[in-house]
């Protein structure tokens, strides 16, 4: 319930700053269709994003006969999550991972690379596929879908702006003034970074809430514990092969652990929570 209230209200304050920038450009007309604007990417959003994701990928659809074990684990979890069993795929990729996507738990699907199946065991892609479960069952795969369009509208219009501040600003409810020029120039560089951080905040948050809820789906949070060390280590010392899949930076919060490789400034910008702090929490866990 907490994860859920900081998510609403950190969705409530991108959608806010949308509506502010559209407002600064053209008053209320320009509120409106900034917010209309919005409403009609969350809209293709909704339909497409997991159709897009999945062909991104080059996700292939298996039936239990291709892949009995992976069928097996996700029948059993989706009877326990009580939702319906979501499609299954697999990605021709040597990096360790796996992610879940789609609008709801009746149109869901869930992934898995094939180098995420060789490196856990059965018990530990329990846990990862029960936290992907615990995605699709708190919708957390529209949540992210929604942040990450309104976190791009944002960024699009910010852009806009800067190109309003090299060549004298424009119209809107603004005087075309040096105060004015300062303002888009501000709001060029301070809006994308604060819609960042904004979406980021929401994606590490239901990631602990996804890590909780799958452990009580599993009953085996010390299973995900030790597969989300086994990827950390497995992602940070992948070496990607010419025919591999890889991972792009506009979709690395759908997967469990991030697939992209940083130092230390770009882990402050990381869309999951530390690795060790998870683990923590997981194996404080009784049930």
């Amino acid at each position: 319930m907490k994860n859920m209230l900081k998510t609403t209200i950190l969705l409530a304050f991108l959608t806010g700053l949308l509506v502010l920038i559209g407002d600064y450009f053209g008053g209320t007309s320009g509120m409106i269709i900034a917010f209309l604007f919005a409403v009609i990417m969350n809209f293709g959003s909704y339909w497409y994003s997991d159709k897009i994701v999945l062909k991104v990928y080059r996700a292939k659809e298996v039936s239990p006969a291709e892949a009995p074990n992976l069928h097996r684990i996700v029948d059993g979890l989706a009877m326990k999550a009580r939702i319906p069993k979501p499609k299954v795929y697999i990605v021709e990729s040597g990096m360790p991972n796996a992610f879940a996507t789609g609008r709801n738990p009746e149109h869901a699907a869930v992934a898995a690379t094939t180098g995420i199946l060789e490196l856990l065991s059965y018990e530990e892609m329990e846990g990862v596929l029960a936290h992907e479960l615990a995605h699709v069952k708190n919708r957390d795969t529209l949540i992210s879908a929604i942040a990450a369009t309104l976190a791009g509208v944002v960024t699009m219009l910010a852009s806009m702006a800067q190109w309003a501040a090299i060549f004298g600003g424009f119209g809107g409810n603004r005087d075309d003034d040096n105060g004015g020029i300062i303002g888009l120039i501000v709001m060029a560089v301070v809006a994308p970074i604060a819609a960042t951080l904004i979406q980021l905040a929401i994606s590490r948050s239901r990631e602990y809430a996804a890590d909780a809820e799958g452990a009580s789906i599993s009953r085996k949070p010390w299973a995900l514990a030790s597969a989300l060390e086994k990827l950390e280590y497995g992602n940070s010392n992948y070496s990607p092969k010419v025919s591999d899949v890889q991972a792009k930076e506009s979709s690395a919060h759908m997967f469990i652990v991030n697939p992209l490789k940083g130092g230390a400034i770009q882990s402050l910008f990381s869309t999951h929570p530390a690795t060790d702090e998870r683990v923590k929490r997981l194996r404080a866990m009784r049930f």
